[in-house]
């Protein structure tokens, strides 16, 4: 009998080893490093809750706060970090974008450019080059005669099936956090649809490089976006060649590299690249990694050690793919991965390392010196030790920092985050785990003093009005219209993350019109039932359903003075009319481009001719009225609501 004791006993205390040793293991933060100082801060658990959602989230969504307060706040940020909550409904609504998984060789083979088609139109001799001058029209149905029959599809429906994942994963994932952390490390690493060489590539981006490293190591997420096709044409790295060429070793390989550059499946849009400039140095990328993505423009690097890193990073292409790449495709099969790797090639996806482009001379890049013949581990090693570096820590910990504290976040927690980032090799769920666990982030100087992006603003009203999104495109229109054109931002150092970028006259105006237009029905394809909300108990008056829908699309704040600030405006009866006229007014320069859809919304909504007519005059959906629509409108317009 004693023996089976002992044996339960030592069984038992093997569990709790065991237990404990797991909680500590990468992908589980342990729920016990989780202490949050709201309450010395002031804060009620609702108030943290709020503040929690409003960082970490698109939004809190009706009865969330509450659900936050009784799940308790740190289990709640746990499961966050851990990303792996059931997405079910989402993955139903994002099954049938069959282009987002393509891979970027099935996208550059289904999904060609315009001048890639007329290519391979010419080539087969369907179309004459000449007619595009004299019949244009006739030429047009040539051409998508021509795609139909090869089972070729616009690259804008592949852009548009991934804008509309986007918000669908914004606005109904259940691992916020996660969705969050995509937007700003995409941000952070910064590639755009405006560059017409990495456009096909961006989608694959966000999908296998971004998301699955969002929570992840630091030194992995550097690594995976140097080598992805959308930043080596972004930043242009595909094409830098170090000045080998009397070499030898290069001059056995000139016939391989020679195929390789007619065919490594660019761009057909793009000029041929003569030899001399296919050979050249590029320091695009390697200056950008530096100032952008790692050290910070005051890293401590100089323009010598730029120059010196484009040179470790010759040679880092991309696999040949799509139809124009298909020679040289079959050259990478015939040779074998086998052969490649032993000619110093290496082949990972869709990047390659072409040892006959790479400058093979001794290198020095921040006092690290490379030897001569090296090859894709200078790469690798010099991109570990700017991951590593100090300067990173404090670079990447204040951008996070600026990202959910405020926008002048203060030292003390910048490096506390630092040390994190540096004891924890680079570990983000570390480094968040410290900035929410500080004091600095629950004071009064960081709640609600972060001004939502034009994004954040329409999704978080999609979800506090719990609304129901069938043509996601539309919510895209407006999010642009206010400033925001998402993925087409050209330059590299992503979006501004400072209220003063979004906020001036023309904006405020505009995010007004967008709340009045989704309390009202007027964004066609995003459904939303006011009354539902209020659990179809209507407020006796205006006043009544200022005070109860502030409450319920803004919880856990004081609402006093906003509410007092509101009220004139429910008296006006013709609100919408004068800041439809305002927003229509407003200077093209504090807009953001047309996307060339407005017209078709506006024609969709019934609204073509229409822009200056009483906004309370157009038909409502079933349990929006027309005072709720305009109460519910003026909150989502509300300075107070453009906070979070």
């Amino acid at each position: 009998m004693k023996k089976a004791v002992k044996y339960w006993c030592g069984v038992g205390l093997l569990l709790c080893v065991f237990t404990v040793f797991t909680a500590f293991l990468p992908g589980y933060p342990n729920p016990g490093a989780l202490k949050f100082p709201y309450k010395q801060a002031g804060l009620t658990p609702q108030q943290a809750a709020a503040h929690l959602l409003s960082r970490f989230t698109y939004g809190a969504t009706p009865g969330q706060v509450d659900e936050v307060v009784k799940q308790g706040p740190e289990k709640w940020f746990s499961q966050q970090l851990d990303a792996q909550i059931p997405d079910d409904s989402l993955n139903q609504l994002l099954d049938k974008y069959e282009a987002l998984k393509l891979s970027n060789t099935e996208i550059a083979a289904q999904y060609p450019k315009n001048a890639q088609v007329l290519r391979m139109a010419v080539k087969d001799g369907v179309v004459n080059r000449d007619s595009v001058k004299t019949d244009r029209k006739a030429y047009r149905e040539q051409l998508q005669n021509y795609m139909q029959q090869n089972g070729l599809k616009p690259e804008q429906d592949l852009l548009r099936q991934f804008i509309n994942q986007k918000i669908l994963r914004a606005a109904y994932s259940n691992n916020q956090l996660q969705e969050v952390m995509t937007s700003f490390w995409f941000n952070h690493f910064n590639v755009s649809v405006v560059k017409n060489d990495c456009a096909q590539f961006i989608p694959d981006y966000e999908r296998d490089v971004i998301r699955p490293n969002a929570l992840g190591k630091f030194n992995d997420l550097l690594l995976a976006t140097a080598k992805s096709p959308a930043m080596l044409y972004y930043l242009d790295n595909f094409n830098s060649a170090g000045n080998n060429t009397d070499k030898p070793q290069v001059q056995k390989r000139r016939q391989l590299l020679q195929q390789m550059q007619s065919d490594t499946g660019r761009m057909a849009n793009m000029p041929k690249l003569k030899a001399k400039k296919a050979q050249g140095l590029n320091e695009n990328y390697a200056r950008e990694v530096m100032e952008l993505h790692t050290l910070g423009v005051d890293g401590g690097y100089t323009q010598q050690d730029v120059t010196q890193a484009a040179k470790v990073l010759t040679g880092w292409t991309v696999y040949p793919m799509g139809n124009y790449g298909q020679a040289g495709q079959k050259l990478m099969e015939r040779i074998g991965d086998d052969n490649l790797q032993s000619r110093g090639f290496v082949h990972e996806g869709d990047f390659l390392f072409n040892p006959n482009r790479h400058d093979t001379g001794e290198k020095t890049v921040l006092g690290h010196q490379f030897a001569a013949d090296g090859g894709y581990e200078e790469g690798v090693t010099l991109l570990n030790m700017l991951a590593h570096q100090q300067a990173t820590a404090k670079f990447i910990s204040k951008k996070i920092a600026v990202r959910f504290v405020n926008d002048t976040p203060p030292q003390t927690l910048i490096d506390k985050m630092a040390r994190t980032f540096m004891d924890k090799d680079g570990d983000i769920k570390q480094v968040l785990i410290t900035m929410v666990n500080s004091p600095e982030f629950w004071s009064a100087a960081a709640v609600r003093e972060k001004t939502k992006s034009p994004f954040e603003l329409a999704i978080g009203s999609v979800r506090a009005l719990h609304a129901d999104v069938n043509q996601p495109y539309q919510l895209f229109n407006w999010i642009n219209k206010m400033g925001e054109k998402m993925y087409y931002y050209q330059a590299p150092t992503g979006f501004p993350d400072r209220g003063q970028y979004w906020i001036n006259t023309g904006a405020l105006l505009n995010r007004m019109n967008f709340g009045l237009a989704l309390a009202s029905g007027r964004i066609p394809g995003v459904k939303i039932d006011l009354a539902a909300l209020n659990n179809h108990h209507e407020p006796e008056s205006a006043q009544a359903a200022l005070n109860t829908y502030s409450k319920l699309i803004m919880p856990g704040r004081p609402l006093d003075e906003t509410i007092k600030r509101l009220t004139p405006m429910l008296n006006d009866p013709k609100l919408m009319e004068k800041v439809d006229e305002a927003s229509a007014k407003t200077p093209a320069a504090t807009m953001a481009p047309a996307t060339g859809n407005d017209e078709m919304m506006d024609r969709q909504a019934g609204l073509k001719g229409k822009r200056k007519n009483n906004f309370t005059a157009m038909q409502t959906t079933a349990g929006n009225n027309s005072m709720l629509a305009q109460v519910v409108g003026v909150i989502i317009g509300s300075p107070e609501y453009q906070r979070r």
